[in-house]
């Protein structure tokens, strides 16, 4: 009996994390919204017949505008199954909680940028001599800047990190310089070494009278931070906003998450990449073995093109607008041209997937190789026709992916798509030493991005991400060495690999894959 007293408390505390775990009671209350709505139709259903004729009917009607609508089709098949197979309650679910506009209202009448001016300054862009000097690319450097607004610039010097380790010291020494503004933009913050040495010099620096401003995704952060954290950073000095609050409510928008990794200090230096500010992304913690993730640094005039990436998102998370005059935001620091850089961002709440279309314009362009890392592979019918096609046509195509996975089902979902790929011969690897988080598409010594983008459903098609397009820079080539690197210790997907899956697991894997859009 002496034992257990001491047990008391620690139960307590295991109980208080539990049921203070946002993560758990959103799924929990959305569970019992589900079945709430569920019991609720079934009672109206058993009253009222008529209602299972207009249900019904409703399902057809949600059917055919599905296959009118101009949306993805691997999504839209993965819906019009689900109303198949649930005709009385399908089509209304679709209408409550599918990309309908009545569930995209709530963010979309609030995300209306302006596009940023740069005519108004004597650094002009370079997307026009870009064109000129590299015609190859013209198109891609193109589509960018007329759907996102975001040029191309010269007078760049950048800076590639090959591990979150060099990332976060060469951040620490350019925040340490701060003068004027330090704007943060991140989809995980976590605290522990990494995250708490950052906020201790954002602190400090506020106090000095620097502009230090943090938008943060309230889902990313979710059983990461404790609750009123929002208010101890702000008591701080720093200016800080939770991104999209996650509210327990059945509705998609909550999907709309900002995934973005961005800092920007000065308007001078810039900030990309994939690393998030916790302690798996330096390797001071263990998660899923070593973690391998990549960034970038851009100094001079192309870092505006982040800057305005964050007032944008400033602007539609407080509605405090982006000032007419953005001299002060604007870089001041001269630098040495290194090719052209071009930073760019991408939201779900227009009808471009802007990331995915700079990556098929990459692999469809590309003559030679095409090299991608990416942590999780849920491709849709464009995207692996354009891999197929250009590895049909001779064009070495890798991909790399993790070689331990943080998510299981997308795991699966993952190696599903091997076999295909394989078969048309794409070569995959999978990094052997643990996690690859890093998003990056690298072609012909010539191009490449380093960004925030998965090769999945919800980096195309549901978060608002960013990445940096390099063209005949520094960066491509160090990028490619970094990723030679990694294929000397990664696993190669063989014939023999795959014969060795089991049915089971290609039939759990081939279900999944249908219904990935919504996962």
């Amino acid at each position: 009996m002496k034992s257990s007293g001491p047990l008391k408390p620690r139960v307590r505390r295991r109980l208080g994390r539990l049921f203070g775990d946002r993560r758990l009671i959103g799924a929990l209350l959305m569970l019992l919204q589900s079945v709430g709505f569920l019991a609720v139709l079934t009672q109206l259903t058993g009253r009222w017949r008529v209602l299972v004729t207009l249900f019904t009917w409703l399902s057809v009607i949600m059917v055919i505008w599905l296959m009118r609508k101009e949306d993805n089709p691997a999504y839209k098949t993965a819906w019009i199954v689900v109303i198949l197979v649930f005709p009385l309650f399908g089509g209304i679910f679709y209408l409550f909680w599918g990309n309908t506009p009545f569930n995209q209202a709530k963010l979309r009448h609030r995300f209306d940028p302006r596009p940023p001016r740069f005519d108004d300054a004597e650094r002009q862009p370079a997307s026009g001599q870009l064109c000129m000097d590299l015609s190859r690319h013209a198109a891609k450097c193109r589509y960018i800047e007329n759907i996102t607004g975001m040029p191309a610039w010269s007078n760049t010097s950048t800076e590639y990190f090959p591990l979150g380790e060099d990332f976060f010291h060469s951040l620490m020494v350019e925040l340490r310089e701060a003068k004027q503004f330090i704007f943060l933009e991140y989809f995980i913050i976590d605290p522990g070494l990494m995250w708490d040495s950052i906020l201790d010099v954002l602190a400090e620096k506020a106090s000095a009278g620097v502009d230090v401003r943090l938008i943060y995704d309230d889902a990313g952060t979710m059983g990461k931070l404790p609750s009123r954290y929002e208010q101890y950073i702000r008591s701080r000095g720093v200016r800080a906003v939770r991104f999209n609050r996650f509210v327990p409510t059945l509705n998609t928008y909550l999907n709309n998450r900002d995934h973005r990794k961005i800092c920007v200090i000065d308007g001078n230096t810039a900030y990309m990449g994939g690393i998030n500010l916790a302690d798996e992304y330096i390797n001071h913690v263990v998660r899923f073995g070593h973690w391998k993730d990549t960034g970038v640094c851009m100094r001079g005039d192309a870092a505006f093109n982040a800057t305005m990436l964050f007032l944008q998102m400033w602007e539609f998370s407080t509605g405090e607008k982006i000032p007419a005059d953005t001299t002060r935001f604007r870089p001041t620091c001269v630098q040495p041209a290194d090719g052209y850089v071009q930073p760019f961002g991408d939201s779900p709440l227009d009808r471009d997937n802007v990331g995915e279309a700079v990556y098929m314009q990459i692999i469809s362009t590309a003559r030679r190789y095409v090299y991608i890392t990416t942590p999780y592979l849920v491709l849709d019918n464009e995207m692996l026709t354009a891999l197929t096609v250009a590895a049909k046509s001779g064009v070495d195509v890798r991909i790399l992916t993790p070689g331990i996975p943080d998510k299981k089902l997308v795991y699966l979902v993952t190696r599903s798509f091997y076999p295909q790929l394989f078969r048309a011969g794409v070569r995959l690897y999978e990094y052997r030493p643990g996690f690859l988080h890093a998003k990056m598409i690298i072609a012909d010594d010539e191009i490449a991005i380093v960004g925030t983008m998965n090769m999945d459903f919800r980096s195309f098609y549901m978060h608002f991400e960013c990445g940096t397009v390099f063209y005949a820079n520094d960066v491509v080539m160090q990028a490619r060495e970094d990723i030679e690197e990694v294929l000397a210790v990664s696993r190669e997907i063989d014939g023999e690999w795959l014969r060795r899956v089991s049915w089971p697991t290609s039939i759990a894997a081939s279900l999944l894959r249908l219904f990935a859009p919504l996962l």
